[in-house]
């Protein structure tokens, strides 16, 4: 399944014929029933032709989800934006636990991108997608941490092409329930939307997904949970969590993925940290960008008890 999203947040339809609810809800991350509410309103399109809900796509279908979609969300107050570094062509920000990376239909908060095009107007559209305006990469809401975003299309692309074949690290600070047993380990389980839709599902390699791997290493062991710094080759939905989980330690705070036989940690969220990120802008320099772990994590970390 492969979508290319362009201006006025055009989706190209290449696999077997499905409903267009179900494509719609699966490309903009929002329910079926928010995804269907869109299309009776008259706001989504099949080669320019209105369609209802249970309407089967054929290959080659072009949807577009009309600009009021869009700018309905255009009044959010935006958040206040943290700046790590800037140059002519980049953003690099630091993002709060809770807040959305851009605007879905199925909410109409503040988001990260708000708060980018406050800043700098000119961002508006960069990459093709009003909606994504100047992102290249996300992290889950509940989770913090560095993001890098386009200022410009040239960098956009220059951007996109570094993540999609891999030549960006990316660390995370993680805390898990349980006591993982191995010092260091490669979790490569496929990922793949699983019967809840709320959720992605880490499978084994004989089954159906798409390919993702996640390095970790031990930093510290408590009694009841383990801190990992955690590297990502592929950037999944949910890869840390869902994988995690998959191996029986899932993380601290995640209200989604939960083992009911494991005690939850007291935490005001979850505990997922994107602490840094190495990418080569686009004039050439490789650089690595920092953000330090949050207060509220910190403290949850000093009310564990160390294990010995």
């Amino acid at each position: 399944m492969r979508h290319t999203v362009a201006m006025n947040t055009k989706i190209l339809h290449e696999s077997a014929p499905e409903r267009l609810d179900t494509v719609l809800a699966r490309h903009l991350g929002v329910s079926r029933a928010r995804a269907q509410h869109a299309i009776k309103e008259g706001r989504v399109f099949v080669n320019g032709k209105a369609l209802k809900a249970h309407a089967m796509l054929s290959t080659g279908a072009q949807i577009e989800v009309s600009p009021e979609v869009i700018d309905e969300n255009s009044k959010r107050e935006a958040p206040t934006l943290e700046i790590i570094f800037e140059n002519k062509d980049v953003l690099v920000v630091n993002k709060p636990a809770g807040l959305l990376v851009h605007p879905t239909l199925a909410s109409k908060e503040p988001t990260l991108m708000d708060a980018v095009l406050k800043y700098d107007k000119k961002i508006k559209g960069v990459g093709g997608d009003l909606n994504r305006s100047g992102i290249v990469h996300r992290l889950d809401r509940e989770a913090s941490g560095v993001i890098i975003v386009a200022r410009n299309d040239k960098a956009h692309a220059h951007l996109k092409e570094q993540f999609k074949q891999r030549l960006t690290e990316k660390h995370y600070v993680v805390l898990v329930l349980g006591k993982v047993a191995e010092q260091h380990d490669t979790i490569n389980f496929p990922i793949a939307r699983s019967s809840s839709r709320s959720r992605m599902a880490a499978r084994p390699l004989s089954q159906e997904g798409k390919e993702a791997i996640t390095h970790y290493e031990v930093v510290k062991r408590f009694t009841t949970s383990t801190l990992l710094d955690v590297r990502i080759e592929t950037g999944r939905t949910h890869q840390i969590r869902a994988h995690f989980f998959a191996i029986g330690h899932p993380v601290a705070g995640d209200k989604l993925y939960l083992r009911r036989d494991l005690k939850p940690l007291k935490t005001e969220r979850l505990f997922l940290h994107a602490k840094a990120l190495t990418v080569t802008l686009p004039d050439g320099e490789r650089q690595t960008f920092v953000s330090p772990l949050p207060k509220e994590l910190e403290q949850t970390l000093e009310q564990l008890k160390p294990l010995r």
